[in-house]
């Protein structure tokens, strides 16, 4: 089994950084994903943060343009704010202009503070299940609304010759659920959660319960965090400020965030009683033989053939020489195969 690798880019904001730096960076690093050969190249959304992209779609459309031949996508658009309808224009328009290039990315996390949610939905007025928006999008995509449905007969315009590929990312079994029953290739977000046993449960499920009626295949990817360097010290002394920060709600609810600072306004505008836990992230580091060990176990740990990696080192030039040495480390391997 052969591995393809792709790169989810968050376009953070660094100390001593504003977001134009974060957005060369940005493209600077697609440019560079592409003449290394790396198979896709997403970016995320998120507000009220110290991530710059809040609008992939918006991105993707630049991309585009410093791109040739790289699939670009969300990784992944909020659902959950959003008509199904105009984000299935947004990407119709996308892969209009790039061809057989766009996937859409779904997210199931609420990509903010609770003041963005807000603010976000305000004036929505006929409220639905991220499982009915999911399916609703898909029709919309893919023009395929049926008779019975209320808006039968409308088009999300333009009708691109191939429509984007939709995706679905998540951390749990939930998630592989609903990415199985309506035909979605789906995600597995390890660099969020991961407990190895959950990964396995949801990505089983995934492939035992895949709805086949739609047409399409189970298409399973794990998306995580790697940071390659020329020794495993240097790569472990990069992976040392790295922490994962996950806050519980009174109501159950848990939610992953970027600092400890970011949990407590979580938190306080929630307006319940919450916990916070900080940890060390999880990461695939070493150097280029450490790492391509660990990613080729992984592979067949979960019997994934894609990984969407992602690297939040704030020296860029340590970043972008991480995804090379990522590249190099795969490439030696097919020409000693």
């Amino acid at each position: 089994m052969t591995i393809k690798l792709s790169i989810l880019d968050q376009s953070p904001v660094f100390e001593g950084e504003t977001p134009a730096d974060a957005f060369r960076h940005t493209v600077e690093l697609v440019q560079q994903a592409e003449r290394l050969g790396y198979h896709r190249f997403w970016v995320s959304e998120h507000h009220d943060g110290f991530l710059a992209g809040s609008s992939p779609e918006v991105l993707i459309a630049y991309l585009i343009g410093q791109t040739e031949r790289i699939r670009l996508g969300s990784g992944g658009i909020m659902l959950q704010h959003y008509s199904s309808y105009k984000v299935a224009e947004n990407f119709n328009i996308l892969a209009t202009l790039a061809p057989g290039r766009i996937d859409l990315g779904i997210g199931r996390a609420p990509g903010g503070l609770p003041r963005s949610t807000k603010a976000l939905q305000k004036g929505i007025t006929e409220p639905q299940t991220l499982s009915e928006k999911l399916e609703e999008l898909s029709h919309h995509v893919n023009n395929t609304l049926p008779d019975t449905h209320a808006l039968a007969g409308i088009q999300a315009s333009p009708i691109p010759q191939q429509p984007a590929e939709i995706y679905l990312l998540g951390t749990s079994v939930s998630s592989a659920e609903l990415a199985a029953e309506q035909g979605h290739a789906y995600v597995f977000a390890q660099f969020i959660n991961s407990d190895p046993v959950v990964a396995e449960e949801a990505l089983t499920l995934y492939r035992e319960r895949f709805n086949s009626a739609t047409g399409n295949k189970p298409r399973a990817i794990i998306a995580l965090s790697v940071i390659v360097s020329d020794t495993d010290e240097e790569a472990a002394l990069l992976a040392t400020d790295m922490k994962n920060v996950r806050i519980t709600l009174a109501d159950g609810k848990t939610l992953n965030l970027g600092t400890v600072a970011q949990a407590e306004e979580f938190g306080k505008q929630s307006g319940q009683e919450y916990t916070i836990t900080e940890r060390d992230a999880e990461v695939t580091k070493g150097s280029k033989e450490t790492v391509r060990r660990r990613l080729l176990e992984i592979q067949q740990q979960y019997g994934v053939d894609e990984f969407i990696v992602t690297t939040a080192v704030k020296d860029f030039g340590l970043r972008l020489r991480s995804y090379e040495l990522l590249s190099e480390a795969f490439s030696e391997l097919s020409v000693g195969s």
